[in-house]
This record gives structure tokens, sequence and C-alpha cells, in this order.
């Protein structure tokens, strides 16, 4: 009797040990970014250990890297009746709630599963700290602090380093996140996710060759671990656009990684849709328009394959296509997954349908409708300044100048981009050749952006103080608002340009576009002070004459000036 007692307890722990074991397996696999085996995987174990708590949470966390929350949440749900650690889907369910911006729900969650737990709390606090994370919202120091609390529970986790490492890195403390990482992949060195990560930080202090040698070590170490091949892609990426010379080359290289990445992890649409990604980061077009349509076919409802079939057919000269499927992307999509660029491309689209061949806008109503989802995209994201930008220069060139104008007013909102005083430039001179020849009435409508133009000119002249062209333009700009107090600002602006150019010797001021704006900057001078300095007035003429000598008006005002 009880040899068969103890066969049976040895049947169980052998049981109990071989589920443990497989579902080690299985977090090996959610490492590897095989989601779709993992997700297999899990729905059996479920099947056969309903009361399995671990077996609900692993299946949840895999919906949520899959941004799937509302299947997460029902196998959460599911799994917090479990006997065997269904606490830990509690933290589960606390990660949608900060995903949903409900905090107050989240941490009730989590304080109920920490007083389940009690002191074996290791794993709980490592996923904690990941709903910090990668909530709506992060939280990073009290990701840090979970994760330092994961730690403390069990110095031998490399999870815990791991998950310590991802937000100390989050949080910015990169020194700290390299440790952490580093004592992670010592204390188990078949987390590769660890070496990954410290590939990264190597690759974005610009050290590609040396990011490069240690992802290659671990493709050698475990040839089949998919994420390395995609941050070989990144690397190669990265590198190509810190060397424009070897871009091609690089991003081709970038392109085979990833093609090996997407072989190792899941031929699915969620890994597809990554993949179209990096098509982008590619300004690979063509190749994003034809994966686009292949997601299109294995998936019709996931409206994301909207976002690139819009983005891809504008950039492949189909702005039309783009306008209705961006239309409906949005329409479909939550709100919180529409992103500045969304609006961008949508606007641009629009844009493009009512240009013509020689780039003049055939549809003012329906470029004001564009406008709006260009200001919507520049609230969502004021980073996007320089699409904005180059959009209002190439309208400026095609002497669309109020058009350019409202278009370079959004990009001004990045006071940070590299664009933003050639925009200002660009910006003024669009209001200045818009109202040069309108009437008093039209320009009275424009005191606002006269306003903004003349900021706009003090911004390149602080920027930039001999940049000559900048005080000759916002000379003209004020000669065009024609009030007491702007001729008085042009006269002075007139004086600013004559002093750059005089500064620069005589070489500028032999070319014949400088000696033109010469001739007209000492001619408005001489009248403004031909009034109040007579000295003054006299001067100026006199050199306008030098320039000017046949110049009727400047010849009279002169002699007029001398009889006095």
């Amino acid at each position: 009797m009880k040899k068969v007692i103890l066969a049976s307890f040895a049947t169980l722990f052998t049981t109990v040990a071989l589920k443990a074991q497989d579902l080690e397996v299985v977090k090996k696999t959610i490492e590897s970014e095989k989601f779709s085996d993992a997700r297999k995987s899990l729905k059996n174990m479920i099947a056969t250990s309903p009361d399995k708590g671990r077996n609900y949470f692993y299946l949840g966390q895999v919906y949520l890297k899959l941004e799937k929350q509302d299947s997460a949440k029902i196998y959460f749900e599911k799994g917090k009746t479990a006997k065997d650690a269904g606490h830990l889907n509690l933290i589960g369910l606390a990660h949608v709630d900060l995903m949903n911006g409900n905090k107050a729900a989240a941490q009730a969650n989590m304080a109920s599963a920490l007083t389940i737990a009690k002191k074996k709390n290791t794993e709980e606090l490592i996923y904690i700290s990941r709903a910090y994370l990668n909530s709506e919202n992060p939280e990073f120091p009290k990701a840090v602090e979970n994760a330092k609390a994961a730690v403390a529970s069990d110095a031998k986790s490399a999870r815990a380093y791991l998950v310590l490492g991802d937000a100390q890195y989050a949080n910015k403390n990169t020194n700290d996140a390299y440790v952490a990482y580093r004592t992670a992949y010592d204390l188990d060195n078949t987390l590769y996710q660890a070496k990954v990560q410290l590939a990264i930080i190597t690759r974005n202090a610009q050290a590609f060759p040396e990011a490069m040698k240690a992802l290659k070590e671990i493709t050698t170490l475990s040839p089949n671990f998919g994420p390395a091949y995609r941050e070989m892609a990144e690397t190669n990426l990265a590198w190509a656009f810190g060397n424009n010379s070897n871009f091609k080359e690089k991003a081709a290289a970038a392109l085979v990684d990833y093609k090996k990445y997407m072989s190792l992890t899941d031929e699915s649409v969620d890994s597809k849709m990554k993949y179209a990604d990096f098509l982008i980061l590619t300004k690979d077009w063509k190749g994003v328009e034809a994966e686009a349509l292949a997601i299109q076919k294995m998936d019709k409802v996931n409206p994301r394959v909207l976002r690139y079939l819009g983005y891809a057919s504008l950039e492949n000269g189909n702005p039309e296509s783009s306008v209705k499927a961006l239309t409906e992307f949005i329409a479909k999509s939550d709100v919180k997954k529409i992103k500045g660029r969304d609006y961008s491309y949508l606007g641009r689209a629009k844009i493009a349908t009512v240009t013509d061949a020689n780039g003049v806008i055939t549809n003012p109503k329906k470029f004001n409708e564009a406008l709006l989802d260009l200001a919507k995209a520049s609230d969502l994201d004021p980073k996007l300044g320089g699409e904005f930008s180059e959009l209002g220069v190439k309208l400026y060139k095609q002497k669309s100048y109020l058009e350019a104008a409202k278009v370079l007013e959004l990009s001004l909102k990045n006071v940070g981009s590299k664009s933003y005083t050639l925009d200002n430039y660009y910006y003024g001179n669009s209001v200045l050749y818009y109202t040069m020849d309108k009437t008093a009435d039209v320009k009275a409508k424009f005191e606002n952006e006269f306003t903004k133009a003349n900021i706009a000119f003090g911004e390149v002249i602080k920027a930039s103080p001999t940049t000559q062209d900048a005080y000759f333009s916002k000379a003209q700009l004020n000669r065009v608002i024609d009030t007491d107090a702007s001729k008085k600002v042009a006269v002075a602006d007139y004086e600013g340009y004559v002093n750059v150019v005089k500064a620069k010797g005589e070489i500028e001021m032999a070319k014949e576009s400088v000696k033109k704006n010469l001739g007209s900057a000492y001619t408005f001078i001489g009248s403004a002070y031909s009034s109040t300095d007579k000295v003054k007035a006299i001067q100026a003429f006199e050199q306008a004459a030098k320039i000017n000598p046949t110049d009727k008006y400047v010849t009279e005002a002169l002699s007029v000036l001398k009889k006095k």
C-alpha cells in the first residue's frame, strides 16, 4: 500500500514539475516573440489545467503584447478565481485599467494581489512594474520602485533585474539600466533579452559596429532568437540614417535582418504589421503598400492596415486613395490609437487632391478642411513641424502664398525644429508677397498676420543677425502695412539691411541684386527723413543716386533738399 501511495506522490510531483517546466518554455517562447505558438500552448494548458491561474495570466500578457486589450481582459477575468495563483490576474486587470486611464481601479487590484501573495511576491512586483511601464500614461518612477522591490524580494531573479533595467532605461537612468541588464544576463545567460537591451544602449550611443557585434553574438548563441535579428535591422537602419552616404547599403541589410526576424517569429497579422512599420522607416513605400494589401487579405477587420494603405498611397502618388483609406481608418479606430502623423498624412493627401499641375490650389474650401487635419496633427504631435515645413515651402515656391502662410504657421509651433528659423523667413515672406498688391480693405483684414510676420522676421534676425534679406523683407512688409508707426519700423529695418551689407564688404555690395535692394533702401530712408532730418535725407539720397544716377525721383529730391 505504501509503495502505491509513494508511487502516486512521485507521479504527482513529476506532473507538477513538468507543468512548471512547460510554463518556463512558454515564457521563453513569449520572449522570443513567437506569440502565436505561445497563445496556442497556453490555451492547451488552460484546457488541461483550468485551475492554474498563471496560464490565464500569461495568455493575457500575450494579448497585451499583441495590443488586444479586450482579449487580455477576458482571460484575466477568467483566471482571477483560479485556485492556483489566480491573484496574478488581478495585476493583469490592473494593467488594463492603467491602459484605460483608470488609475484608482488599477491600484486597488495591485494591492489585492500583493495582499494575497504576502511575502513571496517577486513575480507580482515584476508585472506591476511592467504595468506602470507599458500603460497609456507610463509612470516610470513607480516602475523603478516596484522593480527594485522585486530585486529585494529575490536577488537571484534574472527577470527582476531585467524589468529593473527596463524601468531605469525608461526613466533615463542609462548607467543604472546597463548595470541591471548586465546582472540579469550574468544570473541567467539564456535570458537573451537582457543582452539585446545592452546592445540597444550601445547602439543609442552611436556605437553601431559594437552594437552589431553584440547582437551577432546572440544569434551565434541562439540562432532562432528572433528579437536579436530585429534589433540588428534597427541598428543597420540607425546606421544608415547616421551615414547618408551609405544609406542604401545599410537599409538593404536592415531589410534582410528584418525578414529573418519575421521568419523566426509569427507569420501573423501582427508580425506583418510590425514589418510594415519597419518598411515605413526605410521609406520603401511600394513595399508598404504590398504588405498592407497582404495584411488586408488576412484580416479585413483591423483598421490599422488602412493607415499603411493611406501612407503608402500618398507617397506612391495616389492622394485620392490615401484620403479614402485614412478617413476610414480614423472613423474606425479607437481615438487613443490615432497619431498626429495620421492627420498629417490625411491633410497633405487632401491638399494634393486640390492642387493642379502648376501648384495652384483649385478648391480653397477643401484646402481649409485639410488645414484642420494638419492642425489636429500639430496638436497631437508638435514635432511634426518638419513635415509642415516641407509642404509650406513647396506651396511658397509655387507662389500659393496665402496657403503657404497657413501651413507654415503650424510648423512654427515646433520652436525646436531644425527648420524653425527658415520657416519664420518663409512665413514672413508668404504674408508679404500675398498682401503686397492687395487693396487697403483686404490689408485691413490681415492685421493679425502682419503682427505675426513681423515677429517671424524678428526671430530670423535674432537667430542670424547677418542675414540681410530678413531685414529687407521686414522693411518691405512694414511698407505694405503703411501706417506711420510701420514706416518708422521700415526705416530701421532698411538701415539694418544697409549696415549688414556694408559690413560684408565691396564684393557683396557689387552684386546686382544687392545694389537694387540698396537703391530701394536708401530711397525710402531719404524720403522718410526728408521732413524731419535734412542731413540724413541728403546722405541717403546721395547713396541712392550713386546706385541709380538716372532715377528722376532721387535727383529731384536731392535738388529740392539742397535748395532749402
